[in-house]
């Protein structure tokens, strides 16, 4: 195939990834119950709105979480959503005001009698009562520890977005594990199963190999999915894609095969070391894999929603997926770009 300066081809990462996921069976009630709670609080103006309804957050839940009961489903969906909110504002701030953001979140997660009376410190702490319901003692303390980090992390991509600066991929690749909030997501999981893992096991070489392979191929993978909106956006820095042709001198074409490589590597990584895992006697082994499953279905999961969503590919979605072929939009003129769109 021919192909222009302006397009690349990219690698089938859903024909080289055999683990198995599906559609929660409360997706329609739960998604039109959190999509109307997220709209109850009027944070998008209307081109904003459009966009974020088009990514569907919900739709994206459904398949990393199939296995989670309705309340449970119902609370991831909240989660993403917020995060999106989340994502959508500290994208367009500078580092001061990404760290005020974050703030905002952790303090209200922390303490439920702290309130600035923000409608984000609102949403906060209507996910907060629902998910303290639920979730473990271990599992809640290492959410909130992720989400400082998390937000540590997207105050510094906020500063490189400022100095117009591109990390080397050692840096990059530990920078993005903690700003893409693939870890906090990862949190959920032990809610959804009701688990509260000890964090011995979290402490265990062989099960942090199962757990960066699942969080490295979502991160390399949405970057190379979401990497032509990022560019016509002009934020596109903090994308293993701009990373790799920045720091060796690679085509997009070479950046996104490589990704490709690395991504089939870390499938099979994956899988492999699950039969190295230690015993922690029955009880937390078959709680260990129901984690492990988790990871799986969040790996697959947002391989399928990524051609199933607008977010990414705008209406050429199936055509995309089918023939793997993108071609880059042109970047949005400064007028395009209301600073304004976020109430």
């Amino acid at each position: 195939m021919t192909i222009a300066p302006n397009q690349f081809i990219l690698p089938d990462l859903l024909a080289s990834c055999p683990l198995k996921t599906g559609v929660n069976p409360h997706y329609e009630k739960a998604a039109a119950e959190a999509r109307a709670w997220i709209d109850s609080y009027n944070v998008f103006t209307d081109r904003k709105r459009a966009f974020f309804v088009l990514g569907s957050n919900e739709l994206l839940a459904s398949h990393v979480y199939n296995y989670a009961g309705f309340e449970q489903f119902r609370t991831c969906c909240d989660f993403i959503n917020v995060l999106f909110v989340f994502d959508e504002l500290s994208d367009e701030q500078n580092g001061e005001d990404a760290l005020a953001t974050g703030s905002i979140f952790l303090n209200a997660m922390k303490d439920p009698n702290w309130d600035d009376c923000s409608v984000f410190s609102h949403m906060t702490k209507e996910f907060r009562a629902r998910f303290l319901r639920l979730s473990g003692p271990r599992a809640t303390a290492r959410f909130l520890q992720r989400w400082e980090t998390y937000c540590a992390c997207v105050v510094k991509e906020a500063e490189l977005r400022e100095r117009g600066e591109v990390l080397e991929v050692d840096a990059f690749i530990a920078l993005r594990r903690e700003n893409s909030a693939v870890r906090l997501c990862f949190g959920l999981v032990e809610y959804c199963f009701g688990t509260d893992l000890p964090d011995e096991v979290f402490e265990d070489p062989v099960f942090m190999e199962i757990y960066w392979a699942a969080c490295d191929h979502v991160c390399w993978a949405n970057d190379l999915y979401s990497y032509d909106m990022e560019q016509s956006k002009g934020i596109a820095g903090n994308n293993i894609v701009t990373v790799l042709m920045a720091n060796k001198n690679m085509t997009i074409q070479e950046a996104s095969d490589y990704a490709g490589t690395v991504c089939d590597a870390l499938v099979d990584r994956f899988i492999t070391a699950q039969a190295r895992l230690p015993s922690w006697g029955a009880s937390v082994d078959s709680e260990v894999a129901r984690f492990i499953q988790g990871l799986g279905c969040w790996a697959k999961g947002n391989l399928d929603w990524s051609f199933k969503t607008l977010r990414y590919f705008g209406v050429k979605h199936l055509e995309i997926k089918e023939t793997r072929l993108v071609t880059l939009r042109p970047r949005e003129l400064p007028e395009d770009l209301d600073d304004s769109d976020i109430e």
